[in-house]
């Protein structure tokens, strides 16, 4: 019974990332859309940084949701 509690604790703790990269990937487009709008011309540049940015940290998200499953499924 103990083991079962423990195992829910661990993994919402294991979720708390989320709120991390929530933050994040909501930073990275907005800093992306507010640099498009002071210079359109740089749109080409900065785009395919902005997508990395958001890939990079969207990984991070994948990996906290697979501890989280590893840890409630075995």
């Amino acid at each position: 019974m103990e083991a079962e509690a423990a195992k829910y604790i661990g993994a919402g703790l294991a979720v708390f990332a989320l709120f991390g990269v929530g933050l994040g990937i909501g930073n990275i487009f907005s800093t992306l859309i507010a640099s498009v709008a002071r210079n359109p011309a740089a749109r080409a540049q900065v785009f395919p940084i902005g997508i990395l940015g958001f890939a990079l940290t969207e990984a991070v998200a994948l990996f906290a949701l697979v501890i989280a499953f590893l840890i409630l499924f075995t």
